[in-house]
């Protein structure tokens, strides 16, 4: 059975709403940290609240797993692109697709569907605002890599409310250098690339305020704003020691404090994506250090979605991963064990938190992994995130979320 925006009926019988009035979500916040497998929590949570304690992503009232897989006819394994349209869409496409379907067609998001229902909505990731994640919420295009032309979705398009992460190079023409400089010290191969014209003057045309730091940010008023607080992502994606940097501009949690502050105004309610993508990129590093301190922002910022909801019902937030990234493994400290080299090196000793004990953490690959991520959800609807799932599952139950009364 199709349901309202172009979902679908979820298959097995289990996790199922009962359609009445308080199973709706007048709000979502969907928080995404990219490449966060139960491994990365795990390693999040015994360095910096220990055995004892608790994450608030771990809090959660209803936890469960998806399954990652995409439609990829080459790879077994999913990238982000397509881990991302699968629970923007519902639809399982190719590597490297961005809100289309295994040819190539369009399919609709939530963020549209909420859009469509009179909700305000928004956008905001610590990668390029464009990147695969953001894009398969807010765009369609057959490669991942269209940043601009991303953009300019977004613009004349899906018209998110509210925009906020990195990225800026993709929306000046070369040459034009906007806010942030070109060739910075930190990564000299950082430049404007743009293949769209000057999408920020675009924005500002249609109403957007448009903000490059921390004080914008804080200083913005009205209703639409862009905010591109670095030239690509907000961080340096290296190895430890080889100008590893986890510094971002504005924190995620101070950005995402900012959407919710925006797109609450809006008396039909609103979504939100947010996203971590630092877990990701350094664990593609085998930066156990890095991965750490990006889990650490990515908890902070659940802890402040969830406070938000305490305070206004009807509220869902769930928490996901689209994939797992680098084989993580925590293990005891053993001087005798290979540690390997390049991708599988093995970090540490890390400090478990509140003991005098310390663990080691081991990778396998440099790459992305097969298995199943966890995904723990509270709110409105949330019960039909609970028990193991596809990724598409997660989409139809959000969807089903907020459909609006008398439709179900």
């Amino acid at each position: 059975m199709l349901l309202p925006f172009g979902g679908s009926e979820r298959g097995g019988g289990q996790g199922q709403g009962h359609g009445n009035g308080n199973d709706r979500a007048r709000n979502v916040i969907f928080i995404q940290g990219d490449g966060l497998g139960l491994s990365h929590r795990e390693l999040i949570r015994l360095a910096t609240v220990g055995k004892d304690g608790q994450l608030a992503m771990d809090s959660l009232e209803h936890a469960g797993w998806t399954t990652t897989d995409s439609a990829d006819p080459e790879e077994a394994v999913t990238d982000s692109a397509a881990g991302a349209t699968a629970f923007a869409s519902g639809v399982r496409t190719y590597n490297g697709a961005v809100g289309v379907d295994v040819d190539g067609n369009p399919v609709p998001t939530l963020l549209e569907a909420a859009r469509g229902a009179g909700k305000a909505t928004g956008l905001v990731t610590t990668a390029q605002v464009t990147d695969a994640t953001p894009a398969a919420f807010g765009a369609h295009v057959p490669d991942r890599g269209d940043q601009s032309e991303i953009a300019r979705q977004f613009l004349e398009s899906s018209r998110p409310d509210v925009v906020l992460g990195g990225g800026e190079d993709w929306w000046y023409p070369a040459g034009d250098p906007g806010a942030w400089e070109d060739n910075p010290a930190k990564d000299p191969t950082e430049q404007s690339k743009g293949t769209e014209g000057n999408l920020v003057e675009r924005a500002q045309d249609l109403g957007y305020t448009y903000v490059s730091d921390a004080e914008g940010l804080a200083d913005a008023r009205g209703r639409k704003l862009l905010g591109l607080f670095a030239n690509e992502e907000m961080f340096e994606q290296r190895n430890e020691g080889e100008g590893d940097l986890y510094e971002p501009e504005v924190p995620l949690v101070d950005m995402t404090a900012k959407a919710l502050d925006v797109l609450s105004r809006d008396r039909d309610g609103f979504f939100l994506l947010v996203e971590e993508e630092a877990v990701d990129e350094f664990a593609h590093r085998s930066n156990a250090t890095r991965t750490i301190q990006a889990g650490q922002a990515l908890d902070e910022t659940v802890a402040l979605a969830l406070d938000f909801a305490k305070k206004n019902r009807g509220t869902l937030v769930l928490v996901v991963g689209d994939h797992a990234t680098g084989g993580l493994a925590i293990e005891n400290v053993d001087p005798e064990d290979e540690s390997g080299e390049g991708a599988t090196t093995e970090d540490g000793p890390f400090d478990l938190a509140g003991s005098d004990l310390q663990f080691t953490v081991d990778w396998t690959t440099g790459g992305h992994t097969g298995e199943a991520t966890p995904i723990t959800a509270q709110g409105p609807g949330a019960e039909r995130l609970a028990g193991a799932q596809r990724n598409t599952d997660v989409h139809d139950a959000v969807l089903r979320a907020m459909q609006p009364r008398g439709r179900g």
